[in-house]
């Protein structure tokens, strides 16, 4: 899979730029605010119909336009297709496949698919839990695009539910207004423990399969680990079995509304639901691995606040690169995404990782200088400046 053409219309800092793709590695150079990165960003927008750098829509439109419009012709098994996305701050987006209106802008989610490097990765390992569930979600749906909606279900009866908590806990208690709201609540516990017990579900077998990606991967970045030294295993908000991706969504589902039911008192005294997927989190530990020989090696320890700065970033690589692998052990290569971040890497980890994704179908580079893209990701080149787009050569 790869893109051969990319269109943007009053796309960030774009008017309009019209861009020839071929598989291989294709660099975009240009000093800092010049829109390198957002010629990337609009591929991956194209993939999960967000963005890896802002949390909204509304920056990705250019000053003084009210819609942004992204195209790209995407070559699959030697089939073209042209997928389209129209963005629209504050009103629903409207998507196309080869001109044909989509019902929902986020059946296009999935059609591409990318996998982003990037300089914030390093929050992965040393963020807050909403990053590392973030990354799990985003994998979610590349690899399943429904679940786009059983996330955004989930969003929505968690704001509901957290907007009735606040009724309930500030009304004076035996009143006709908090007993109304606890009545709703029920309901809204039901909602939250099905749709949750979905998401749980399939973040736990994601962390399942994705485990030993994670440990060959870092394996393969950190020069001298042990193929067993990294590890990855989810950390939910309330106690499960072991195996615990053995269980349905049903029965998850149903731990999940005893929990809310036990922790009713404490949810209502702070207003806020706490317990369910957007409490959990992805625990990321280093240690000697199975494969160690002294019987008295140190314990496993988590990567955030023991390991260096070094590890750190390991991790973050590997975390990324075992996304590469997953998705392409279950279907076609994804489209590698690398945004500036061989500027934030030492020469060992730069080469290290332009070794291991230089065979990739398609890898598209930033880079403020040409020195930092690597040998290995030698290829096509495009200068980046003043607002256009030009072929280097």
């Amino acid at each position: 899979m790869h893109v051969s053409h990319l269109t943007l219309h009053d796309f960030r800092s774009y008017p309009v730029a019209e861009v020839p793709l071929e598989p291989g590695v294709t660099a975009f150079v240009g000093r800092n605010g010049q829109g390198k990165t957002n010629l990337v960003e609009a591929v991956d927008y194209l993939s999960r119909l967000s963005s890896h750098r802002v949390a909204s829509d509304a920056p990705l439109v250019r000053a003084g336009a009210e819609r942004a419009v992204v195209r790209a012709a995407v070559v699959r098994d030697g089939r073209t297709a042209v997928l389209e996305v129209e963005i629209n701050p504050g009103k629903s987006n409207r998507a196309k496949v080869n001109r044909s209106p989509l019902p929902r802008a986020r059946e296009l989610i999935g059609l591409v698919r990318t996998v982003v490097f990037a300089p914030d990765d390093l929050t992965l390992v040393k963020g807050d839990p909403s990053d590392r569930r973030k990354f799990l979600d985003d994998l979610l749906v590349l690899r399943a695009p429904r679940l786009a909606g059983v996330r955004s279900d989930y969003d929505r009866i968690l704001r509901q539910r957290n907007s009735l908590l606040k009724t309930a806990g500030t009304a004076r208690r035996g009143s006709s207004s908090a007993e109304g709201a606890l009545a709703t609540l029920s309901v809204w516990d039901s909602h939250l423990a099905r749709t949750g017990g979905e998401l749980l579900a399939e973040r736990l077998r994601l962390v399942e399969a994705l485990r030993p990606h994670v440990a060959t991967a870092y394996a393969a970045v950190a020069r001298g680990a042990g193929r067993d030294a990294a590890d990855v295993e989810y950390r939910p908000s309330l106690e499960l079995p072991e195996r615990a991706w053995e269980l349905d969504a049903l029965e998850l589902g149903d731990r999940l509304l005893v929990e809310v039911e036990a922790r009713r008192r404490d949810e209502l005294d702070r207003g806020v639901s706490l317990v369910g997927p957007h409490r959990d989190d992805l625990l990321l530990t280093l240690g000697p691995g199975e494969d160690a020989s002294v019987e008295d090696s140190p314990p496993r320890l988590p990567v955030k606040g023991y390991a260096s700065h070094g590890e750190s970033w390991s991790f973050a690589l590997a975390l990324r690169l075992a996304s590469y692998d997953l998705l392409r052990s279950e279907g076609d290569d994804p489209i590698l995404v690398l945004d500036d971040v061989f500027a934030e890497l030492d020469a060992e980890r730069r080469d290290q990782l332009a070794g291991l994704v230089a065979g990739a179908e398609q890898v598209l580079v930033t880079a403020a200088v040409p020195e930092d893209v690597p040998e290995a990701l030698a290829g096509a080149r495009f200068v980046v400046a003043g607002g256009e787009v030009t072929r280097d050569g």
